[in-house]
């Protein structure tokens, strides 16, 4: 048996990791840049970073081929692809669940992959911009 934080532990070390001050650099100059928020509605509806797109982790292997960079192809294997060959940076609350979904896109076959160290509450610490969709 393994706990969640060994699953974690263990996805981290398979993966590339990127911190938030770097991806913020990165963030203000690609206005198309991929960035999947894995967290659940609810949490995105308080503070997101804007152009991010929200795929739970739960369901995120069924919904990443609707990403709307590609959604317009009718065939899955196309938009995959075309998915395939840009960078895809990952986030969650605090960095356990992007490192889990980022191995599952490796497993899925992408390759450029990127995990935000720490999540959404270093982001929110250091003041850069977010959005919410709270009434």
């Amino acid at each position: 048996m393994k706990t969640s934080e060994e699953l974690i532990k263990e996805a981290k070390q398979k993966i590339e990791e990127i911190n938030i001050h770097d991806f913020y650099k990165i963030w203000i100059k690609n206005q198309d840049l991929i960035l999947i928020d894995v967290r659940e509605p609810e949490e995105c509806q308080e503070a997101s970073i804007d152009r991010s797109v929200n795929f739970p982790r739960g369901i995120l292997e069924m919904k990443i081929a609707q990403h709307p960079l590609v959604n317009h192809h009718c065939d899955t294997e196309i938009a995959l692809k075309k998915l395939s060959q840009k960078d895809i940076y990952i986030i969650c609350r605090t960095g356990g669940r992007s490192a889990l979904a980022t191995i599952t896109l490796q497993n899925m076959g992408f390759t450029k992959l990127f995990s935000i160290q720490g999540g959404m509450q270093p982001w929110i610490d250091a003041g850069y911009p977010t959005v919410s969709y709270s009434n």
